[in-house]
């Protein structure tokens, strides 16, 4: 529901996915790359678009009262009048023991958990933390912010008693592609950091439970994990492909460069439902059609009787299980998933008649094409329109454009198109994985050899033929 998004650089680009596309976007900069907003900066951002009857989000990574500065920015909004939600959210200093498999507390190691910042602010009138009391902690110390100073608190837990040989974890970037964990000692932190060129934001947790956490823990050791995917399917579509990806490790950001969208008109796809007893066969060359065809048969208030006196056809096992999901049963599904394929089997057949091709606003000609020159009479009704997203999302073309998409999937050659025209030469940047050999032939028509073809045209062959790549 939100209308404008203020957003920390830290957020996950896969959570910007679930903003609006017509809600602004204002993100809060990084410190690394030039000025980053200053709070005041910041609460004057909120309180401008919140009195303009704006519904803001203030975005964060992690949970908002852990390290957030949220008690100031509440403060700032309650002496303004706005009424605002808070939703909790989860810290990194406690993702990281699910995600490195560090147990952040232990029945025989650690009975309690502190989490410090590292780098307290300079304005506060006095420093309120006690080295003393933190040696003595008997448990699981998790510092925040705490790359930079290392050398500081490190030396001033051992000044005021903490073991020099106490275990510490550093995990840069937990939850993301990038996650990385390096095991060290207390006395030898700073070292590490500097030999290792570790570099904010990062988690370390200090005590005797960061000597569990694995080399490899289960989150980092999935075949895909550190790849970030972009599946450019329309919206509707994504999930499938996307939980696939998910499952193996695979980091997904989803950008939809079509979009479906009914036929401008129903007159044609009302007048082949009302007689769909006249046709021998009626084929369906995706699940889209499936979906958009029977939806329609639904508003006119008819049901799967109107296919008793037609045999039907599917394409392949995605347009098959569409067509069960709705109650019927595909009389021919061909061998191999493509038209030239479904044109043999139906051409075998010993008799012809009338074929009703349900059908995208746009496509290849040869299913058709093969059918007519067999003698087949042949009807096509567009179910749906495939229309080109007129621009890509600047978050998108920043992450390709700075080489941190991977693979970019490519599932039909409307896609591969609509693809080119977004994003150009920064293809160029990244891997494309086309799901069929005529998809790929698309690509090279426009200049762009995929790296990877799946053998089965469908998304679990999809995600096979990347995975091919990825372990050879």
């Amino acid at each position: 529901m939100a209308e404008v998004v203020v957003y920390d650089y830290l957020v996950d680009p896969r959570v910007l996915e679930l903003v609006p596309r017509n809600a602004e976007r204002i993100s809060l900069g990084h410190h690394s790359r030039g000025r980053s907003l200053e709070p005041e900066e910041i609460n004057a951002i909120l309180l401008t678009h919140a009195r303009a009857g704006k519904r803001v989000v203030r975005l964060k990574a992690g949970d908002p009262a852990i390290f957030g500065r949220l008690a100031e920015e509440l403060d700032f909004l309650r002496k303004n009048g706005i009424h605002f939600t808070i939703i909790p959210g989860i810290t990194a200093g406690l993702a990281v023991g699910s995600l490195a498999e560090i147990p952040l507390t232990h029945a025989q190691l650690a009975s309690g958990l502190a989490l410090v910042a590292g780098n307290e602010h300079s304005d506060k009138p006095h420093r309120n933390l006690d080295y003393q009391s933190l040696a003595r902690f008997p448990g699981t110390i998790v510092y925040y912010m705490g790359v930079r100073s290392a050398g500081t608190w490190s030396q001033e837990l051992i000044r005021h008693g903490k073991s020099p040989d106490t275990p510490v974890a550093i995990v840069r970037r937990c939850g993301w592609p990038e996650q990385k964990l390096w095991k060290t000692t207390l006395s030898k932190l700073e070292e590490t950091i500097r030999a290792e060129g570790v570099k904010p934001p990062a988690i370390i947790v200090l005590g005797e439970v960061a000597s569990l956490a694995p080399t490899m823990s289960w989150f980092t050791s999935r075949p895909l994990f550190g790849k970030r995917i972009l599946v450019t399917r329309p919206e509707e579509q994504a999930a499938d492909l996307q939980l696939l990806l998910e499952a193996w490790g695979a980091c997904v950001m989803t950008h939809p460069v079509i979009e479906l969208a009914p036929p401008e008109t129903w007159d044609a796809v009302d007048q082949a439902i009302d007689h769909l007893h006249e046709f021998a066969w009626t084929v369906f060359s995706s699940a889209n059609g499936v979906r958009f065809f029977f939806d329609r048969l639904w508003q006119k208030g008819k049901d799967l009787r109107v296919f008793a006196h037609t045999k039907v056809a599917a394409i392949g096992p995605g347009t098959a299980i569409a067509m069960n999901n709705r109650g019927l049963r595909p009389d021919l599904i061909p061998p191999e998933y493509r038209a030239e394929a479904l044109a043999e089997e139906l051409n075998r057949l010993p008799e012809r008649g009338k074929i009703l091709l349900v059908r995208a606003s746009r496509g290849r000609q040869v299913l058709p094409e093969m059918l007519a020159r067999a003698g087949w009479q042949v009807q096509q009704v567009v179910a749906y329109q495939s229309l080109d997203i007129p621009c890509a999302e600047p978050h998108v073309i920043e992450q390709m454009e700075e080489g941190h998409i991977d693979w970019v999937t490519v599932t039909s050659s409307g896609i591969a198109h609509s693809l080119v025209r977004l994003f150009g030469d920064r293809l160029k940047k990244t891997r494309l994985a086309s799901i069929s050999p005529v998809t790929t032939a698309t690509l090279n028509e426009l200049g762009f050899h995929p790296a990877a073809e799946a053998r089965e045209y469908t998304m679990q062959g999809l995600v096979s033929a990347i995975l091919d790549c990825e372990l050879e």
